[in-house]
């Protein structure tokens, strides 16, 4: 029994030591990605992969980055965690051929450690609302009194009005206190702001707006090697000798958050949930189009949760489909029809409330839509609810005001022929062979008739 009381106590010890050298414990190094616009998705892609890593012993993040930018909200989001976080987390826009451009040079300055590739740049970071308008010929629309400014490429852009002024200022001063904060050039991103400049990466190092310039992945955690970073208040001394890389890649709920939560895909769903629903209101108990139509409502709906939705767009699209229906309920000579398609038409234009490329509804996209809704509404529903007027022509109601013929001459009861089926008929009036009737009633399998008088009776 002590024998055995060893053995147990031996084991126990070499199965912990086994699990403190597993890959697991030991130090590794973990690679995140963000390739594209920075979306909801995106954000929830970093959110959770961080709360994942947190739970393992990590050296450091490298996140690769290679963006033309994204929504505000979002790129706060990661910002926020970046400088929350108990792990260095370093950015590195690569390949060559990458930028980091708009919200991505706020990420790459907010990081413990910002690094490109060659032949890659940052910058252009102005809040896309406050670029001027373009004139027809593409170029910037210039307020002629100040003309003077074309000759002058660094000099900043012309804000109009107050809401712009606002939005640019806490720009500058966001970057500003993320540059203060990281210990980099703090007035180069001024000039990103509220200039849009940009800069290649070998200027940016010049600058001290980037920590270096790594060709490589494998140079890149040579140069980190040793480096000194603070975390949250305390100096840390990276090791990247030897380090174990694992990449974590985003699950199918960030590859479903990140299909729906395009602007064109939620404004499809939406479309499509209410096709289902009206559909099925209108059809009680075809099952199938209330189905699809719910689900796809809510995931729409679940869409633009997180989206920069236009609130008095979403109404205009609901009140276009509101006239529409009308239109088939009760014809207006085109006046609800027309209404709606002009409320559903701008609608659809001011739903997703950003200038951001990529962010909003592709206009074919709602020519297409706009179309198809008009034909669905007003002939599609039109024909349905014309047929549901009709009078029925199966089943005892079917029966009702029918026309039969009588099969022998009778006083009170007799054979009649009736949609071509044989039934017995009451009538109060005599009736004879071949003598023409309609139903009024049915009493079981009895059929009341009452005689159509002919011309020569009625003389």
């Amino acid at each position: 029994m002590r024998l055995r009381l060893v053995l147990n106590i031996c084991l126990l010890f070499i199965s912990s030591a086994f699990a403190d050298a597993s890959p697991e414990r030991l130090p590794q190094g973990v690679i995140l990605e963000i390739n594209g616009v920075i979306s909801p998705a995106t954000a929830d892609y970093f959110e959770r992969s961080l709360n994942k890593v947190n739970q393992i012993n990590t050296e450091l993040i490298l996140l690769k980055m290679d963006t033309p930018g994204g929504l505000d909200l979002s790129m706060r989001t990661i910002i926020k965690k970046i400088i929350s976080s108990p792990i260095p987390i370093v950015t590195y826009v690569s390949p060559s051929g990458s930028r980091a451009a708009s919200a991505g040079t706020y990420i790459l300055y907010a990081s413990h450690v910002a690094a490109m590739a060659p032949a890659t740049n940052l910058g252009a970071a102005t809040p896309v609302k406050m670029l001027p308008l373009a004139n027809p010929d593409g170029n910037p629309a210039i307020n002629k009194d100040n003309a003077a400014q074309e000759k002058q490429p660094d000099s900043p852009i012309v804000i109009g009005d107050a809401m712009s002024h606002k939005m640019v200022n806490d720009a500058v001063a966001y970057i500003r206190g993320l540059a203060k904060l990281r210990g980099r050039n703090a007035d180069w991103p001024e000039q990103a702001v509220r200039s849009a400049a940009s800069l290649t990466a070998e200027e940016a190092l010049s600058l001290n707006v980037i920590d270096m310039i790594a060709n490589s992945q494998v140079e890149l955690f040579r140069q980190l090697d040793g480096r000194t970073v603070n975390i949250l208040g305390t100096d840390k001394v990276l090791k990247t000798t030897g380090l174990t890389v694992k990449e974590i890649v985003p699950d199918w709920r960030n590859k479903l958050l990140q299909v729906i939560s395009t602007p064109n895909i939620a404004y499809i769903l939406m479309l499509v949930g209410f096709y289902g629903l009206i559909f099925e209101f209108s059809n009680p108990g075809s099952i199938l189009p209330g189905t699809v139509g719910a689900i796809c409502l809510l995931l729409a709906l679940y869409a633009f949760q997180i989206l920069p939705i236009n609130y008095a767009g979403l109404a205009l699209i609901l009140l276009g489909i509101a006239l529409m229906v009308g239109e088939a309920f009760v014809p207006s000579f085109g006046v609800l029809g027309l209404g709606g398609v002009i409320a559903f038409i701008v609608g659809s234009i001011i739903l997703i409330d950003t200038d951001m490329p990529g962010y909003g509804i592709n206009m074919g996209l709602i020519a297409g839509l706009t179309t198809s809704t008009v034909a669905f509404f007003i002939l599609a529903l039109g024909l349905v609810f014309k047929a549901r007027r009709n009078p029925i022509v199966s089943g005892i109601e079917g029966m009702i005001g029918a026309e039969c013929e009588a099969l022998e001459s009778f006083t009170e009861k007799g054979l009649v022929r009736v949609h071509s089926e044989i039934w017995t008929a009451h009538s109060r009036m005599p009736m004879k062979k071949g003598e023409k009737a309609r139903v009024q009633a049915i009493h079981g399998l009895i059929l009341d008739v009452t005689p159509e008088i002919s011309k020569e009776k009625s003389l």
